[in-house]
């Protein structure tokens, strides 16, 4: 390409969400997905886990201090003012990051606002968690165009039990009635039977995406990068439906070809669609 040519430029998605230090989950990959799709992945951090291998790999959780989020965010908005219009909502951590980044999202118009409900991370005490998950219903919520719980926050948002798909998909109608947005809710594999289940939802269009479990055991980052995955479809000009569509097709080859490691749990590897 001569320097007078022309190129097209990719689609700008940004995740605020944390960082996972292994790389499977969070922010990290987020950047993945976006970069494996095609858009240009940025990302301001909300907070820092990182398992512990010396307390059976549970979560060690550090905040950002809002301060910081919300210069990220500043110089996010202020370099791609005009370009970024599509965003992804990850692990939040506290009332005061939500509060920080509810402020940050009012100071521009968004087309996509897709809201990864993540809900009680272990390591939180759980005092401040249950704060946590209210403020994000009650302040992000209701700002989200796109949402995509798992089983455990699709009950949570719901207000029901999910034992089985019909249940499931009385969840995402809801969800969708208490938000007005579009609703992807995650059943994977929690759900009985030898399919990993998830229902796509949006007022008028209800269809069952399901393809045959690949084991039995949960991989770490399936769910971020299914909702990253719906993030940068969305930010290519995508509808809601076709980017579940997507997104469900990305992950699931993503589990096939998942990373295994020193932890008891393997990670999605984000390549396994070029695979």
């Amino acid at each position: 390409m001569t320097s007078t040519q022309q190129h097209s430029a990719p689609a700008i998605t940004l995740t605020i969400a944390g960082s996972e230090a292994t790389g499977g989950a969070g922010a990290q990959a987020d950047l993945k997905t976006f970069q494996q799709l095609g858009t240009f992945g940025i990302a301001a951090l909300t907070c820092i886990v990182s398992f512990d291998p010396k307390q059976g790999w549970d979560h060690r959780f550090v905040p950002v201090e809002p301060q910081v989020i919300a210069d990220q965010l500043e110089a996010i908005q202020t370099c791609y003012s005009g370009q970024l219009d599509t965003v992804k909502l990850g692990m939040m951590g506290s009332p005061a990051t939500i509060d920080t980044v509810a402020t940050a999202l009012r100071s521009q118009q968004w087309k996509n606002v897709l809201l990864d409900p993540v809900l009680i991370c272990k390591g939180q005490e759980p005092g401040h968690a249950l704060d946590t998950d209210q403020a994000l219903k009650s302040t992000l919520l209701p700002v989200a165009t796109f949402v995509t719980p798992n089983h455990f926050e699709a009950e949570s948002l719901s207000g029901i039990t999910i034992s089985n798909v019909e249940d499931l998909e009385r969840a995402a109608r809801l969800i969708h009635e208490a938000s007005g947005a579009a609703v992807l809710a995650k059943g994977g594999i929690r759900l009985a039977g030898t399919d990993a289940v998830d229902v796509f939802y949006n007022g008028t269009t209800t269809e069952i995406l399901s393809t045959p479990k690949i084991g039995e055991v949960a991989v770490s980052g399936a769910g971020c990068s299914l909702a990253a995955a719906v993030t940068a479809e969305l930010a290519k000009g995508a509808s809601p439906l076709e980017a579940a569509r997507s997104a469900k097709a990305f992950v699931t080859a993503g589990i096939e070809h998942r990373m295994a490691s020193h932890a008891p749990f393997d990670a999605l590897w984000q390549g396994g669609i070029s695979a």
